[in-house]
């Protein structure tokens, strides 16, 4: 295990700045130290903050996703209880219904892209 203290040179302690020890495998020491040699970051504490930035954006999306289907789910849902659906009694009879829905998603695509 590496251990890092990632702690900004101050000269004057701040503290509204906090500080964190964490402890990296060796693996994650070696890649800061690549990465901090490349002269793409400057020390750890910024290849550290790329990385919490990465983690907040997969976070959002994330989040965003989810009430993206929470919505799709509350949609479904509505529509179920208004009655909007359909019953297929085989297999076949709902391929066969999503084949004529693609079939016209394709054509009603390939008319406008004609129309322009």
């Amino acid at each position: 295990m590496a251990y890092y203290a990632i702690q900004p040179f101050r000269l004057v302690e701040d503290p509204r700045v906090p500080t964190r020890n964490i402890v990296l495998t060796v693996h994650q020491a070696e890649l800061i130290e690549r990465l901090v040699g490349s002269g793409r970051y400057q020390n750890a504490s910024e290849v550290l903050r790329e990385g919490l930035r990465l983690v907040e954006s997969r976070e959002a999306e994330e989040q965003a996703r989810i009430a993206a289907l929470r919505d799709a789910a509350r949609v479904g849902i509505a529509d179920i209880q208004a009655g909007h659906f359909r019953i297929f009694e085989t297999p076949d009879a709902l391929e066969h219904h999503l084949a004529s829905v693609v079939d016209e998603a394709v054509a009603d695509r390939s008319a406008q892209a004609n129309s322009e």
